[in-house]
């Protein structure tokens, strides 16, 4: 009988996730460092829950990866699909942008940078880079965080000669890019495209003295109990700053976390509040050219959305694939949802589906 069928696996489906959050409980807090809660006392539906989960399983293309839920500093739900499961990591695409934006903050709070105002040139001295085009000291670091530099970069042109993909195979990425000139005004257009991130990274590299991963590693991952990361670099070791950062589902939700609590992560100030306000005020709106976002930060996206009876103010990260990191402040909740629906498709639209079904089930 169908509805017997159909009750079986909803019930099947939230013994599913109770097993797994007991099987985090078994470890200690020193090697865990977050508390469990349950979804009802989160105040989410969780036969609801069961039922999407269960739709997620039984609905192909079978490559949506992990679906990961923070709710006031406890793990609330977490869910890994078609062979993933929680020690495995996932490139998140461009969502590694935004970490590169928030490590930004984290390298202006060390005072390694004193404004997001200073041009991007002063950051690369002439002796070191002969060939950087002078052009450069018309944009400021504040332009590259908001895609408004206005380099001859575009990622939807690959006729522009800043294109990621005249670049990205070469062995010196710093090399190629510090040549790109300014050809339009800067901070006038939002124009996405990956150089801005690139350089963004570079510039924490160039001031840290470090590459940008080991940067990450040291003030960000290892003080969220982060162990197990790659990022994809270039012959030189200039981290990629733009995206390819390979992160397991629960710890792409610990770094959105730390943004929707103002900057802390437990009891540790991570990157000032001060900054997590600057990455989620509107710059650019794209109400017009994505249905997804409203506008447009310090590479984090912002939404105001109403799921079922509620309605969500939220900033998120998103990468190529349906990778998307969505922090709620207003609730002190993150969702992070994993895929690898690569390349042009319906990656998003399901992210987005899933996301909006989740949220509908929210009812505090």
């Amino acid at each position: 009988m169908p509805g017997i069928s159909i009750k079986l696996r909803v019930i099947a489906s939230m013994l599913m996730l109770s097993s797994i959050l007991s099987c985090s409980q078994g470890l200690s807090q020193e090697d865990w460092q977050m508390p469990m809660g349950s979804l009802e006392e989160a105040g989410f539906q969780a036969d609801s829950v069961a039922n999407l989960i269960s739709l997620i399983n039984d609905t192909p293309p079978n490559d949506f990866r992990g679906l990961v839920v923070i709710k006031d500093g406890k793990l609330v739900l977490e869910e890994y699909f078609h062979t993933y499961w929680r020690a495995t990591i996932h490139d998140i695409r461009s969502a590694g942008k935004s970490v590169t934006a928030l490590l930004m903050g984290i390298a202006i709070d060390k005072n390694l940078v004193n404004s997001i105002d200073q041009d991007v040139l002063s950051f690369f001295p002439s002796e070191k880079y002969p060939y950087a085009h002078k052009s450069l000291s018309a944009i400021t670091l504040r332009d590259l965080l908001t895609m408004s530099s206005g380099l001859d970069a575009d990622t939807d042109d690959f006729s522009t000669s800043g294109h990621v993909g005249r670049w990205v195979g070469s062995k010196n990425w710093k090399e190629y890019v510090l040549k790109i000139p300014v050809v339009n005004e800067p901070g006038r257009a939002w124009v996405y495209a990956d150089i801005n991130a690139l350089l963004t990274g570079a510039i924490i590299e160039e001031v840290s003295g470090m590459s940008l991963a080991a940067f990450a590693e040291k003030h960000l991952f290892q003080p969220l109990g982060i162990e197990q990361y790659y990022w994809f670099s270039d012959a030189t070791g200039t981290t990629a700053g733009m995206g390819n950062l390979y992160l397991s589902t629960l710890d792409f939700a610990k770094i959105g976390y730390v943004v929707a609590n103002e900057g802390k992560w437990q009891d540790k100030q991570i990157v000032s509040s001060s900054w997590v306000k600057q990455l989620a005020s509107p710059v650019f709106d794209l109400k017009e050219n994505n249905p997804f976002a409203d506008s447009y930060g310090l590479m984090w996206y912002r939404s105001k959305r109403k799921f079922g009876a509620k309605e969500f103010d939220y900033i998120f990260a998103s990468g190529n694939g349906g990778n998307v990191l969505v922090a709620i402040p207003d609730y002190k909740m993150v969702v992070a949802l994993t895929s690898s629906a690569y390349g042009p498709g319906l990656g998003h639209n399901r992210t987005y589906n899933i996301l909006r079904r989740l949220l509908e089930t929210f009812e505090k």
